[in-house]
């Protein structure tokens, strides 16, 4: 009965047996294999548009690489305060931009906002005293839960591209975001402005498996470089190929991603009807963040639910997470027992 994350389960049945097929006989090595040549033309299918598709394993390896191509060492990337590549990537943005530096724009409800980027954007002429603006991050789903609109995204990019500056989208739930609008990917990133998307399935089925796909022309002149002295070149590259085959094929990637989003849907309606519980953001995908009493979050852990807590206010705030695999019966069960620990 484990909330804490999308990266505590297992890869999905379809995805393990698909490795294991793939660890039969000889395949060249560092990309070469029919896999995944014949894979990165399907990426570009699903987003249709010519696209420069990069596998790597982990999705920091895919944020820091993809804004290495997108901002100089004297840049700014523009992201919320609680982006991941802020907060959880040890300084690599930095690191493999050279130096460039990251700038928040305000939290609006979860988001980043256009009017915000124009704001900060609207007094920079180039002073060599200071960085110059080079891109923004926007993570889709949003590190707090809530997805973009369509409109959000193309407003945010149009102010991007309008100052020179180029676009990246963090989708290492990218999956969730599209089931919850019910959106092509192609209206998500690149028809909405997007230059380049960590196009994540870690979380949401695979063992290990991402991808910088990038879709404006001469960005990637450097990446396939920055990749290989990266150390994220792999050798063996059929085995995260076919991950990623398996994980498109017959929709099984939207399939797995509505599956958490509605167990979400019903945790969050669960909880939102419990007197002592705030909801902090609307519950958009598979991610939420909720106030409790201790006393409530105390016995759902004594309970056997494990989920983290999240910093500030006497660690009275908790977030949770459902899979590709949350068992339906898990969900009730937390309802019922936060039902009888609220109080009267």
């Amino acid at each position: 009965m484990n909330f804490s994350s999308d990266n505590i389960t297992c890869a999905c049945p379809e995805i393990a047996a698909a490795v294991m097929a793939a660890n039969d006989g000889p395949a060249m090595p560092y990309g070469a294999d029919a896999t995944t040549g014949t894979l990165e033309q399907t990426i570009a299918d699903l987003f249709e548009t010519r696209a420069d598709v990069f596998l790597v394993a982990t999705g920091t390896a895919a944020n820091v690489l993809a804004l290495s191509v997108l901002a100089p060492p004297y840049g700014s990337i523009y992201c919320h305060p609680e982006a991941h590549i802020e907060v959880d990537e040890c300084g690599g943005p930095e690191f493999y931009t050279g130096g460039a530096k990251l700038v928040h724009l305000p939290d609006r409800d979860g988001k980043i906002t256009a009017a915000d980027l124009a704001e900060a954007l609207k007094d920079e002429h180039g002073d060599v005293h200071h960085v110059k603006p080079a891109a923004v991050s926007l993570s889709q789903t949003a590190e707090t839960g809530v997805v973009y609109s369509l409109d959000e995204i193309t407003a945010i990019s149009a102010v991007a591209h309008e100052h020179g500056l180029k676009v990246h989208m963090d989708g290492a739930r990218l999956a969730n975001a599209v089931a919850a609008l019910g959106c092509t990917p192609a209206q998500m990133t690149v028809k909405a402005g997007i230059d380049a998307v960590s196009f994540g399935a870690s979380k949401n089925g695979a063992f290990a498996a991402e991808a910088v796909v990038i879709f404006t022309a001469g960005l990637a002149d450097e990446f396939a470089y920055r990749r290989k002295r990266g150390g994220h070149l792999f050798s063996k590259m059929r085995f995260l190929a076919v991950q990623f085959e398996t994980y498109l094929k017959d929709g099984l990637w939207l399939k797995m991603a509505g599956h958490a989003n509605d167990c979400m849907k019903t945790l969050a309606q669960g909880l939102g009807e419990i007197g002592d519980v705030e909801l902090l953001f609307p519950a958009d995908a598979n991610m939420l963040f909720a106030r409790l009493p201790n006393t409530m979050i105390e016995g759902l852990r004594n309970a056997g639910f494990a989920f983290y807590d999240w910093p500030g206010e006497e660690r009275s705030i908790i977030r949770l997470i459902t899979a590709f695999n949350t068992d339906k019966t898990d969900i009730e069960a937390f309802l019922a027992e936060a039902r009888r620990l609220s109080n009267p």
